[in-house]
């Protein structure tokens, strides 16, 4: 047999990975298998040359024998360039790639007498900003499948049992062998007798109709932690849905959503408020009444207050959630400028730039005619 270069024939680099080659060969032996190209000898030689390379690329001893002495020789055996029973479910999922173009031929199948865990569930949860800051017991009300509780699971009417499936034996696997032109093909494909699950049941239960499982609503108490975000999820284990031939339930994760509040404003576990005070008070300084969670508290600003100044009011934020402390809140100081004033006010403020030097003595009858002006 004439020297063959077995990366070229997969596109390959020489030192490709295992999976590479894996992988190479998958996308090529679906171009160019016979089922797919009927009558062209030209894709058969070359479905044959892809099987060969591949047979030798992924067996460790003969890919270093290959690589070492660049030839098919091994031990001077030669090498057979057939198919000879290979089992295409040693591929590890190349079998359900041939399902969807081949009808089946080549499935590998899949096991379903064993225990199957069930499918999670997800379920949303709206929240007001005091139900995720302080925490809250819920009760939802979800439709999922459980247990039947008539049969235990099993699906069998009471008194009777699941038989083993005497097709497959109780694997819910049966092997075939196909022989076609390029050699034979042996196949591993879920027995349709059972439907995979190794067993039949001839009396089935008359509120399950055999499935073991039943459709019905449920009533779930959820406790909320304090100090949930938005967009937390809480996973609840073992609320999902049921499993199936003795499999555990799925998970239940419960998404949770906050209401926005019209005061506060969270970021993390910290809060954030507006407090507003008169320029007078930002001015001389003043108690400020502040409003938490927790209830009002006083705070003293101090004189000389500046607009957009912010205090820290220590340990006033939401709780962690893993109960690792608590946040701080943020009060932001607006200092509001009255829109209109009264005569009395009017004059105040006069007084005040007289007495601070804003208003010179040269501008003060410029400034004066302009007041009563505006008095007027």
């Amino acid at each position: 047999m004439a020297k063959k270069d077995y990366y070229e024939i997969l596109g390959l680099e020489k030192g490709a990975s295992d999976e590479e080659i894996k992988k190479a060969f998958r996308k090529s032996a679906l171009k160019y298998h016979p089922d797919r190209n009927p009558g062209d000898k030209e894709a058969e030689e070359k479905f044959k040359e892809l099987n060969e390379a591949y047979q030798v690329l992924s067996d460790p001893q003969k890919r270093a024998q290959y690589d070492q002495f660049g030839t098919t020789d091994f031990n001077g055996a030669g090498f057979d360039g057939g198919f000879g029973g290979f089992d295409f479910s040693d591929l590890g999922g190349f079998g359900d790639i041939f399902d969807s173009f081949f009808g089946g031929g080549f499935s590998g199948g899949r096991r379903r007498n064993g225990p199957q865990r069930g499918s999670d569930v997800e379920y949303t949860i709206n929240l007001t900003f005091e139900e995720a800051v302080f925490g809250v017991e819920k009760e939802i009300s979800l439709t999922k499948s459980e247990k039947c509780e008539t049969c235990g699971g099993t699906g069998a009417k009471a008194g009777s049992h699941p038989k083993t499936c005497s097709k497959c034996g109780g694997t819910g696997q049966v092997k075939v062998q196909r022989n076609t032109p390029l050699g034979s093909f042996v196949s591993v494909n879920t027995c349709d007798a059972c439907g995979g699950k190794g067993t039949v049941i001839s009396d089935p239960c008359p509120d399950c109709k055999g499935k073991g499982n039943v459709r019905k609503q449920k009533k779930i108490k959820v406790n909320i932690p304090a100090g949930v975000d938005n967009g937390n999820i809480i996973p609840l284990r073992g609320q999902g849905e049921a499993g199936t031939n003795g499999g555990p339930s799925g998970d239940l994760y419960i998404n949770i959503r906050v209401a926005p509040d019209k005061l506060f404003k969270r970021k993390g576990f910290d809060i954030y408020v507006d407090a507003h005070i008169s320029f007078a008070k930002a001015a001389l300084g003043t108690e400020l009444k502040v409003r938490t969670i927790d209830g009002d508290v006083k705070y003293d600003v101090p004189a000389g207050t500046q607009p957009g100044t912010i205090f820290r009011l220590k340990g006033k934020g939401v709780s962690n959630v893993n109960g690792r402390g608590r946040g701080d809140q943020y009060v932001n100081i607006i200092v509001d400028i009255p829109k209109s004033l009264n005569q009395r006010e009017k004059e105040a403020l006069i007084a005040y730039m007289e007495a601070s030097g804003e208003i010179k003595d040269s501008e003060k009858e410029g400034f004066f005619k302009k007041i009563k002006k505006n008095f007027k």
